[in-house]
């Protein structure tokens, strides 16, 4: 009996350990109208930056995007691995090029590349599967997932082999979903002739959340969302419609390379998508934070605020 005593006595939780209990049953109430909202839903995830580069965030997203899994949802990953290309085509003996911001992609250049994305992906097929859920790496050359044409910069000069996305056959992602598989897409893609193009990341990741009518389009990127002012991190746009970001664009609010990422959010919403995030990949747990928060981080665009939102 004394031990007996002894035991339960040991497993009495003081005022501080039942605080930090409650706090943590607090967050699994409010993730639960999240969970509900998203049960069996498509959430596609463009997977980039420092998020793929510092081994301690890529452990955490993985982590994170398995446990979406696991809840009831239905992830698929678009990954990119610019800076990985880039590593490689300078250990082959040559400067990587680039126009408008677009890669430069020459016969050398898609060959590393096509390497390199199949490296990474096979990898995070890995890393998904070490957690007990069960991955399948395509690229959008499998099963005609994306078809392309020849894409040119802004200013209309030849960038070689990048692809600008014309079609995307989804089916093969709904068999893999389907059959409970957690799909991983490298941006790779080809034309009409089967020739094969580099695919930017973010397009790729836009034009199959439209495809396969995602609920949510995140992106993981290294900036904390939508600034109204670049120097001002407490000045981040929290949501905004698709009309406010035409706005914006318009009176130069957002430049640089914030426009393609909010152009395509506008094209997301405008053909299916419910929301799109942009989500600051250098902050462990981003996405859950997002989803599963009533306050969420980064910035959302939607189509209007009419929307329904789920209530506690």
């Amino acid at each position: 009996m004394a031990d007996q005593a002894h035991y339960f006595k040991d497993r009495v939780l003081d005022s501080e350990e039942m605080k930090e209990i409650q706090a943590k049953a607090s967050v699994l109430v409010e993730a639960l109208p999240y969970i509900q909202r998203f049960n069996r839903k498509i959430i596609v995830i463009k997977y980039g930056g420092s998020a793929m580069v510092d081994p301690e965030l890529k452990k955490e997203v993985i982590r994170d995007v398995t446990l979406l899994k696991l809840v009831g949802f239905k992830p698929i990953i678009v990954h990119g691995g610019g800076k990985d290309i880039s590593n490689w085509v300078r250990r082959a003996g040559e400067e990587p090029v680039f126009i408008d911001g677009l890669r430069k992609t020459d016969d050398l250049s898609m060959e590393v590349a096509e390497m390199v994305l199949n490296r990474i992906n096979k990898s995070l097929v890995s890393s998904v599967e070490s957690l007990g859920v069960l991955a399948a790496g395509v690229s959008g050359k499998d099963g005609n997932l994306l078809t392309v044409k020849k894409q040119y910069s802004s200013t209309g000069q030849d960038i070689g082999y990048v692809g600008e996305v014309e079609a995307v056959n989804p089916k093969i992602l709904y068999d893999l979903l389907e059959k409970d598989f957690l799909p991983i897409v490298c941006p790779i893609g080809q034309d009409e002739n089967f020739h094969t193009y580099n695919i930017n990341a973010d397009d790729a990741a836009c034009a199959i959340a439209k495809a396969v009518h995602a609920e949510k389009l995140a992106f993981l990127t290294d900036t904390p969302g939508l600034l109204r002012d670049v120097k001002d991190p407490k000045s981040l746009i929290s949501e905004l419609t698709v009309d406010e970001a035409e706005s914006l664009i318009a009176d130069g609010t957002i430049d640089g390379g914030m426009i393609p990422k909010i152009r395509n959010a506008i094209d997301a919403v405008e053909n299916g998508v419910y929301r799109v995030a942009i989500l600051d990949g250098r902050i462990l747990h981003c996405l859950l934070l997002e989803i599963f928060t009533n306050s969420g981080i980064g910035t959302e665009i939607l189509k209007s605020r009419d929307e329904e939102t789920p209530e506690m």
